[in-house]
């Protein structure tokens, strides 16, 4: 199992960004949350199987298809277990 916190820079907020990573997330059975920050970036943190992580991990430098993403920084953390299910944070 494998947890990992990501900040994705670029056009990434009033694109849909934030749904679209609940989605995928849902899809890849992972818990976590996304947010978007005050900078304008979008920050999540996901936690499941090591290899839908990854899948996660490779879509968020992508995004959905009104994003652009020009930065992507990635930190593993430790698993926790503690998430349930995947939300959309709001300030």
């Amino acid at each position: 199992m494998k947890r990992i916190h990501i900040i994705i820079s670029g056009r990434v907020q009033g694109v849909a960004f934030r749904a679209a990573t609940r989605e995928k997330a849902i899809a890849l059975n992972l818990a976590g949350w996304v947010k978007n920050m005050q900078d304008g970036q979008v920050e999540a943190v996901f936690e499941g199987e090591d290899g839908q992580v990854e899948v996660m991990h490779r879509w968020c430098e992508h995004g959905p298809s009104l994003a652009r993403v020009t930065g992507v920084n990635i930190h593993d953390e430790d698993f926790t277990g503690k998430l349930r299910n995947f939300t959309i944070l709001r300030d």
